[in-house]
């Protein structure tokens, strides 16, 4: 049976890029966005032109409150595209980055961030327990800045440092329904993540490539690729683990 994956940000940068990969692979793909319609829209034209079924729903992951609308939204799209009543793989990406230092941080920041990359991942995931097909597959996006520390990411790496943990509790929780969870932590990538450092300053840029063991800097994709064999029936025994594809970065 085909399988039908949802990634939340899907429009752009690494969501973009799993979707793609996930539908390369001959799976079907639900992608969120907050406001990038067109952008969504392009990737749903991408993955339709690959041969496979694609449906971009809007939501924003900083707003639990929307998430029983969004469930029943995504229960008629499942229905009508796909005609399941249910989805076999969450990949939690959606998310924003911020640089301040602790000392400047002010609250009304880091209490997005913990809305969008924290409780947004808990709350939506919960949410989307009764969709979610037994058998199937979670993938909690982290940073490799949660192993690796550099001054002014402190709020975003302690963010994604929970989810980390929450990652270990979920594969506990759900393993009785045969339901694998895990984490990937990518290093520093080429997108317009953080306003598009990486990918833009070229100082940062060969400053990053000279402390990664490969000798560059990635790129979308060694992620995506990466994340849909991850929910392929290859690693059914992998779960609970903190997976960093950072091409060595730091070490």
């Amino acid at each position: 049976m085909t399988t039908i994956t949802l990634i939340t940000g899907g429009s752009r940068g690494l969501g973009r890029n799993t979707a793609l990969s996930v539908a390369r692979r001959g799976g079907d793909v639900v992608i969120t966005y907050h406001s990038r319609s067109e952008d969504a829209q392009a990737v749903i034209a991408e993955i339709e032109a690959l041969g496979r079924k694609a449906v971009a729903l809007q939501l924003d992951t900083g707003k639990v409150a929307g998430f029983a609308d969004f469930a029943a939204r995504l229960r008629t799209a499942l229905g009508e595209t796909f005609g399941r009543d249910s989805f076999d793989h969450l990949v939690n990406n959606a998310g924003h980055g911020y640089h301040a230092p602790i000392a400047e941080t002010p609250e009304d920041q880091f209490d997005r961030l913990v809305d969008v990359h924290f409780k947004g991942v808990f709350f939506l995931t919960q949410t989307l327990l009764p969709v979610i097909a037994d058998g199937g597959r979670i993938v909690n996006f982290s940073s490799g800045l949660t192993r690796f520390a550099y001054p002014g990411y402190a709020a975003y790496s302690a963010m994604k440092g929970a989810v980390e943990v929450l990652t270990r509790y979920m594969a506990k929780e759900l393993g009785a329904r045969g339901i694998a969870v895990n984490t990937v932590a990518p290093g520093a990538i080429e997108t317009d993540f953080g306003g598009g450092a990486v990918r833009d300053n070229p100082e940062i840029n060969r400053h990053l490539a000279g402390i990664t063991a490969l000798g560059r800097v990635g790129v979308p994709d060694d992620i995506g690729p990466m994340v849909a064999s991850l929910l392929s029936p290859d690693n059914r025994w992998v779960t609970a683990q903190r997976i960093e594809v950072s091409g060595g970065q730091a070490i």
